[in-house]
């Protein structure tokens, strides 16, 4: 169990921080690992325990800041929970709303589909966007994060292997 070392009036707040740092960090993790479930969130919990630290490090008392950073570190572990738990409550309404929806694909000839499913994904999905979703070239070009001029291009070239997949002789079985 380390100590933090303690501050002289007037001591430089980067050198108060880093003794404060390399006193409590390891602390802190085995700390915030006793308590979640993955690595990753505790060492959140310690990366934002010594954020709030920094932040407000004229405020840390002297004689007691180790369990300063405890308090902060129950309070950000507090916060996480209560944002995991709202993330979870929306995932499942989203969820229950969404077994609501249906959905309807366009009905097309199968020859029609059989092209369509032989282009490869990048051309299917500009020829979605376009014909089921609506975009003109010019919402085509941001959805691509793209030039309008660009996407034009993107999208006569899938065009034309659609047009060049329909004439296929092994699609007009």
């Amino acid at each position: 169990m380390a100590r933090a070392a303690p501050s002289s009036p007037g001591d430089d707040p980067a050198a108060r921080f880093e003794r404060l740092y390399r006193a409590c960090y390891t602390d802190l993790l085995g700390y915030a690992l006793r308590r979640t479930d993955r690595p990753e969130a505790a060492a959140d919990v310690v990366a934002d325990v010594f954020l709030v630290a920094w932040r407000r490090i004229d405020d840390l008392p002297a004689d007691q800041a180790r369990p300063w950073l405890f308090g902060v570190a129950r309070k950000v572990m507090a916060n996480q929970h209560r944002a995991d738990q709202r993330s979870a409550d929306l995932a499942a309404r989203l969820r229950q709303e969404l077994t609501q929806v249906t959905t309807v694909e366009p009905e097309v000839p199968e020859e029609v589909g059989r092209a369509f499913r032989a282009l490869p994904e990048a051309d299917r999905e500009l020829l979605r966007l376009v014909a089921w979703e609506g975009l003109t070239a010019d919402e085509l070009a941001i959805a691509l994060d793209c030039t309008v001029n660009a996407a034009r291009i993107r999208l006569h070239r899938a065009r034309r292997r659609f047009a060049a997949a329909l004439r296929e002789p092994s699609l007009n079985r």
